[in-house]
């Protein structure tokens, strides 16, 4: 997966972090809470909203990367 495509400027997280949440959703069809409690299982406390809201900005550019 390339993240140095995509601007993540502005974010709390690191671009590793942003990818690999929507990678999760993306990839494994999980629901918005299941990637919540697994990024808490790696000690990441983040909301479901929050990956709501990366899905929906990062999503189409991580999928197009996927599909390279």
């Amino acid at each position: 997966m390339q993240t140095s495509d995509i601007i993540f400027k502005r974010h709390r997280f690191p671009p590793q972090i942003v990818a690999h949440a929507v990678w999760l959703y993306l990839r494994f069809n999980l629901s918005l809470r299941e990637v919540e409690e697994m990024l808490l299982e790696r000690g990441i406390d983040v909301s479901y909203e929050t990956v709501r809201r990366w899905i929906a900005k990062f999503g189409p550019q991580i999928t197009r990367n996927l599909r390279r």
